[in-house]
């Protein structure tokens, strides 16, 4: 019988018709990536590939229509008539045009698990960007908080986490990983802002531990950050707003049209972009804030089958900072709104990353990515975040440092193989990081060092790999399941001559199953349920000195049913219910130098996204998230999460011409909630409006922001802190919440020259 069977599939086979082609931007002849092609009234479909490439098997012999799509193209249709056996080629150019919401498909045959695809896609063209920060919000239901004068990575919030830095939510620029393992300042430390935004091409969002690709610290998700290949044009900007707020950008494309070449007689493009903000920000004491980045990428093909794509990039910033101020300082008179306890606070980092990816295809329709990258990043902070509760007479000031060197190889093999009428896709991974750092957490007065708390070398070694096969069952129905092994190596190493120093390494794995089934019940309709375990990682220090117990990489689980579809051609929804339980959140304190648990916890939640286009110019957007988290172990009254919020929003109109007028009319909501486990302090919510405004030509482009329309008093990041100001009695504490105010009403004007 099995014999039987396989002749008729080899049978099959032999008579069935393929389709084989190359999708290409048909003004710079860049390959396209993820293009939907299918064949009008048939079922199935697939995507192109990282090179541009797409294939179809198993089609009877007959007369077709060839449909190709992609977000920000028009699309095209192409009859033909294939034969039984017929092996045929096809090369198409896909021409941009204005975003039109009904080209929109909501279905991703190449990458199932991005079934927000749509969503990011038509943010990232209609939400304005005008910081690394704002990159972040993209993601839909993100929201961020910074207390550190600008200067450090922001706190993240997501599906009813407090994230902190990036515990709990992975992210990635082209390939290279942001978060930090073991980090001096917190457990996946994720500082973005050595991304110019205006670079930034496109957003991947992954929400759920889902998808086998993710490993460490994609627990309530990821996002992946991809810039641009090319630039259509070079630019220069100039950014003057309140606060002494200055910034220049100059983005230069190297080869041009005239098709110059750096490697090869084939297609390449290479740019470079600077960027340099200062800023005294709004607070009493002047932030001096200062940043430079730098980015230099080449992409080219070195043949028909290989592309090569280079980066470097280099960020620097330093600035002050006022820090986490108590309530009753405020309430008391003894600071404004915008003071510091102790003006002291600030700190400088670097990061210098290089990256070379190479990208072959290879025999039966298959494709290897090889990368590889390295960088360098400095890190130094001076917090206080409890004034003089330790030290009464010089105060609580700690300098925390984190000197390391990233070096990281990712490799991928992906191949569609045809089974009969069915698709096979086929993706294996492997991959390893090295983190080599120097962390030091130290007690300072006004800046100067005075004692050593923390000074060791951490050396953490990730390895990887992973199996992924999404497979098509039926015409509606295709199953994605993937199998992920990670393995860490840490070892720290104490250099403090003391008589409690810890030295040591350990080992530990984690094998994360994914299942994750998605039905086409319509063209403009998809329902998905998905399955999966995820980790993240708790720093080297706690592993070593056994206070992560057996917890050294806690377990998530997380499962949600949804659908993305569109009732009308013009709108697209993205709906999803998702339960996640996390083993244990444990993860390692950096400002004091411990490892806490809060034990297991529970949370679940609904999301709801939709994007509408009213007319041809004229879109409206909503993201409506509600969450429900709790202490699994903890007694009822006392098992809040602290700072996790339980319901956001946002939305916004906005105006979008080729030239001319543009505006965006935007608010962000996020409500009250627990600031520690009782409940007993709230962190306060807020509702602001942002407001976009700009004129743009062919050559120039004019415009303005305006942050906080309505001018409203809100408290960006805030904490529960026990603390001791100076004036009150030796022996005292208070207990309340401690908050860095948002920005209020903040214009920007901008102009830009393109040539």
């Amino acid at each position: 019988m099995l014999a039987a069977c396989g002749f008729g599939l080899e049978a099959q086979a032999q008579n069935s018709a393929v389709l084989r082609g190359t999708v290409a931007d048909s003004l710079s002849g860049q390959p396209l990536v993820g293009v939907s092609v299918g064949l009008e009234g048939q079922p199935g479909g697939t995507a192109t590939d990282a090179l541009g490439n797409f294939r179809l098997g198993g089609i009877a012999a007959g007369t077709y229509t060839l449909r190709v799509s992609a977000l920000g193209y028009r699309g095209q249709v192409m009859p033909l008539t294939l034969a039984a056996g017929e092996n045929r080629s096809v090369a198409l150019a896909l021409p941009t045009m204005a975003l039109n919401l009904s080209e929109v498909t909501v279905n991703q045959p190449r990458d199932p698990n991005q079934s927000l695809a749509a969503i990011s896609h038509i943010d990232k063209l209609l939400r304005p960007v005008n910081s690394a920060q704002d990159l972040l919000r993209l993601v839909p239901g993100l929201f961020i908080a910074q207390h550190a004068g600008g200067g450090k990575a922001e706190q993240i919030f997501l599906r009813g986490f407090d994230v902190d830095h990036g515990t709990d939510f992975a992210v990635s620029i082209d390939g290279l990983p942001v978060n930090m393992v073991s980090h001096g300042h917190g457990q996946g430390y994720a500082d973005f802002h050595f991304v110019i935004p205006e670079t930034v091409e496109q957003l991947k969002v992954y929400k759920g531990p889902y998808t086998a690709r993710f490993g460490d610290f994609a627990t309530a998700g990821a996002g992946e950050f991809l810039t641009k290949t090319r630039l259509d044009k070079s630019q220069v900007k100039v950014e003057v707003g309140q606060f002494d707020t200055y910034r220049g950008l100059v983005m230069l494309d190297l080869l041009g049209n005239d098709k110059r070449h750096l490697f090869s007689k084939k297609l390449a493009s290479a740019y470079v972009a600077a960027e340099y903000l200062y800023t005294n920000a709004y607070f009493d004491q002047p932030q001096n804030f200062k940043r430079f980045n730098g980015l230099a990428k080449y992409t080219g093909q070195l043949s028909d089958k290989t592309s090569l794509t280079l980066l470097g990039s280099h960020f620097s910033s330093n600035w002050n900072a006022s820090g986490q101020i108590p309530e009753r300082g405020v309430e008391q008179g003894i600071i404004s709104r915008f003071g510091s306890i102790d003006p002291s606070e600030g700190g400088r980092t670097n990061r210098t990353n290089s990256s070379a990816i190479l990208t072959t295809a290879l025999p039966g329709d298959a494709v290897l990515r090889q990368q590889a990258y390295y960088s360098r990043y400095n890190f130094g902070l001076y917090s206080n975040f409890t004034f003089f509760l330790n030290n009464p007479e010089n105060g609580d000031e700690i300098y925390q440092t984190d000197h390391r060197n990233i070096y990281g190889y990712t490799g991928t093999y992906d191949r569609d193989t045809q089974l009969g009428s069915r698709s096979l896709h086929t993706t294996f991974g492997v991959g390893t990081r090295i983190d080599a750092t120097d962390v030091t957490l130290l007690s300072a007065v006004r800046r100067v060092v005075t004692d050593t708390t923390i000074s060791g070398r951490v050396n953490e070694q990730n390895f990887n790999a992973y199996l992924d096969e999404t497979l098509t069952l039926t015409e509606r129905l295709t199953l994605n399941a993937a199998l992920r092994l990670d393995v860490f190596r840490f070892r720290y190493r104490d250099q403090r001559d003391a008589t409690d120093a810890v030295s040591g390494r350990a080992t530990a794995a984690r094998v994360s199953p994914k299942l994750n089934f998605y039905y086409q019940l319509r063209p403009t309709a998809q329902l998905f349920v998905r399955s999966g375990f995820g980790f993240h990682s708790n720093d080297a220090r706690g592993v070593v000195r056994g206070t992560a117990g057996d917890n050294v990489l806690p377990r998530a689980i997380g499962y949600e049913a949804g659908s993305t579809f569109k009732p009308v051609p013009s709108l697209v929804v993205n709906v999803a219910a998702w339960a996640l339980h996390l083993q244990d959140e444990l993860v390692y304190i950096g400002d004091e130098g411990v490892t806490e648990s809060t034990g297991p916890t529970r949370r679940f939640g609904l999301d709801l996204a939709a994007r509408y286009q009213v007319t041809t110019r004229l879109f409206t957007d909503l993201d409506v998230n509600f969450n429900r988290g709790r202490q699994v172990d903890a007694p009822e009254g006392a098992n809040f999460i602290p700072l996790a919020p339980s319901l956001t929003s946002v939305a916004g109109l906005t105006y979008k011409a080729p030239k001319g007028f543009n505006t965006s009319l935007r608010y962000r909501y996020i409500d009250d909630r627990p600031a520690n486990d009782e409940g007993s302090i709230t962190a306060r919510g807020y509702f602001l409006l942002d407001a976009v405004v700009n004129y743009t030509t062919k050559r120039f482009q004019v415009g303005a922001t305006a942050e906080n329309l309505l001018n409203v008093e809100w408290n960006q990041a805030q904490f529960a802190t026990e603390t001791r100001l100076r004036s009150e009695p030796l022996g005292t504490s208070v207990d309340e919440l401690h908050f860095t105010p948002g920005t209020p009403f903040y214009a920007k004007l901008n102009v830009s020259v393109f040539f």
